[in-house]
């Protein structure tokens, strides 16, 4: 099972063993698009276009959640589980991650997590060497969350050839316009430091916004075990912001290095992506 390129396997048996419902649908396919699975918070599927020349094939990971309900970021936060998703190779189909637009932070008062309360589109890396319609063959695990959380598990197969629904072809150019871009001059981590002692994260970073005194706002993921509490501004000057965020090792110990910590920042409407390397 394959996950986040800056992200190694995660294991959930111990959250999916505290969880009181579970459901569990196999979908049939059609044309280019899977049958939605459903659940009681939401439904999924998988659009897929014709494959590219290049064999890259464009596609989506698609969840219809319902008003009231949430899913989960690459980095879900204590009690959350991260979309995962698995594609058969047998069928020629090479997965190589899943990517996400900027998520949202969401507060009980009791527990924090990342993640988002409407409709959202996962952007699927893909690749065949088949010239023609490619058949694919995917497995899905998810948490859908309301005042419980749902792990949602379904199959999907089906074979990736023209969209036949232009909505469905807008809907995959959609999902991955809104994929937060490449560091920039104006939005971009200066420098990076960690106190591995004091288990905390240094950040000074160039971003736009409306206002010096809005920070912008970070999600960081990092290997499994290790976890990112709320970030405090330290200083902010004419666009460059530094902030601290404390973090959490493993019981089991272990260093964070250069390459390891994942960053999507928000900010002046606009979203921003990268690993970030230390000093």
């Amino acid at each position: 099972m394959k996950h986040h390129p800056f992200r190694t396997s995660v294991t959930l048996l111990a959250a999916v063993a505290s969880l009181a419902a579970y459901f569990f649908i196999a979908s049939a396919a059609t044309a280019a698009r899977s049958q939605w699975v459903t659940s009681q918070g939401g439904d999924i599927r998988i659009v897929a276009g014709r494959p590219k020349p290049d064999g890259a094939i464009p596609a989506i990971l698609d969840i219809r959640l319902k008003p009231g309900w949430k899913t989960y970021w690459l980095e879900p936060g204590a009690s959350g589980i991260p979309p995962q998703i698995t594609i058969d190779p047998a069928t020629g189909v090479v997965f190589s991650g899943m990517r996400f637009p900027p998520p949202k932070n969401f507060d009980d008062g009791i527990v924090r997590y990342t993640g988002y309360d409407r409709p959202v589109a996962f952007p699927l890396l893909l690749k065949t060497d088949r010239p023609r319609a490619a058949q694919i063959k995917a497995s899905f695990f998810l948490g859908i969350c309301k005042d419980i959380c749902i792990p949602v598990q379904g199959d999907l197969a089906f074979e990736a050839n023209d969209v036949e629904n232009p909505l469905d072809e807008a809907r995959i150019k959609d999902a991955f316009a809104a994929l937060p871009a490449q560091p920039s001059e104006g939005f971009r981590v200066k420098t990076a430091s960690l106190d591995q002692a004091a288990k905390t994260l240094r950040l000074s970073m160039v971003a736009p916004s409306a206002s010096p005194e809005t920070p912008p706002e970070i999600f960081l993921a990092g290997p499994p075990g290790f976890s990112f509490g709320k970030p405090r501004k330290l200083a902010a000057e004419a666009g460059t912001y530094l902030l601290e965020v404390p973090f959490r090792a493993p019981a089991k110990g272990g260093n964070l290095k250069s390459g390891a910590i994942f960053l999507v920042a928000r900010s002046g409407g606009q979203s921003m992506e990268t690993p970030l390397a230390f000093d």
